[in-house]
């Protein structure tokens, strides 16, 4: 019988990782997005790092096999090579991450990889790492206006009407590239008075502006508070139009998040702002 946990595909792919499976996810998620049109289900199997934990990858993947009909298909970045070889018996098209990038770069350097595993001490003490950490907190502590203290430590301020990505733009940014962003809500008193919140003239230089499209605003909203004045068409009409009649009238560069994903967006703006 099918998995009732699992959504309906056509495919399924696993991330096998003895970590946390985050890298294999991130890259077989960036490659699978190139197939438009099939529906695959992504499962991640982290931590696969003793024999048991392999068989039971293993039975786990040709299982999903027999249900599918079809061989699954394995993004590993396993270290262990016997942990690895396990593996690889599973009734799946293996795609071998550490081997693709490692052994060839073995061959150009003329030195041995140290296939350690994980090697999450060493990263936990970089500084990029605890860059990160401290973005995270400082966005989070930041999100939606909450705070007004510190803004001058922000590498960036986002503005934008309510539930217009401010929020897993900022966090995005914070947890991938280290990058302190605050974001600030433009609500109706904003456009009544046709004017930023005060408190953001000071750090001018730092804003930017995110919009939506009207009808995807609503949409969203409806979401959070189905029904609701907040959610209607007609009001989120008339937000969007007034922020970003306030962006160009205040000169603050903006975008549209609409049709972006969070990546693209964190690109753009990490581009325009010269911040990575």
């Amino acid at each position: 019988m099918p998995d009732a946990r699992l959504p309906a595909a056509d495919r399924t792919a696993f991330f096998v990782s003895d970590g946390t499976g985050i890298t294999a996810e991130t890259f077989g998620h960036s490659v699978l997005q190139q197939f438009e049109g099939l529906r695959i289900r992504q499962v991640r199997l982290p931590f696969i790092d003793t024999i048991e934990k392999a068989e039971e990858a293993v039975t786990r993947i040709k299982h999903q096999a027999v249900v599918d009909g079809r061989r699954p298909v394995v993004f590993s970045t396993l270290v262990n090579p016997r942990i690895n070889e396990i593996v690889r018996t599973s009734n799946a098209l293996f795609l071998d991450l550490i081997a693709t990038f490692v052994e060839p770069l073995e061959t150009e350097f003329g030195v041995k990889s140290t296939h350690t595993i994980g090697r999450f001490h060493a990263v936990a003490e970089s500084d990029r790492y605890k860059q990160r950490i401290e973005a995270i907190h400082y966005s989070m502590a930041h999100d939606d206006g909450q705070l007004h203290k510190d803004l001058e430590s922000a590498d960036v301020i986002f503005v934008g009407v309510s539930r217009c990505g401010k929020t897993p733009t900022s966090l995005y940014l914070a947890v991938q590239h280290g990058v302190k962003a605050a974001n600030y809500p433009l609500i109706p008193d904003d456009f009544e008075r046709r004017k930023l919140p005060e408190v953001l003239y000071k750090y001018k230089p730092k804003l930017f502006g995110l919009t939506i499209s009207p009808e995807r605003l609503a949409e969203v909203r409806n979401e959070r508070r189905p029904g609701s004045r907040y959610a209607a068409i007609e009001t989120c009409r008339m937000e969007v139009n007034e922020a970003e009649a306030m962006m160009k009238r205040e000169g603050i560069p903006w975008l549209s998040t609409t049709t972006r994903s969070i990546e693209e967006i964190a690109t753009t703006v990490l581009t325009l702002l010269d911040l990575d």
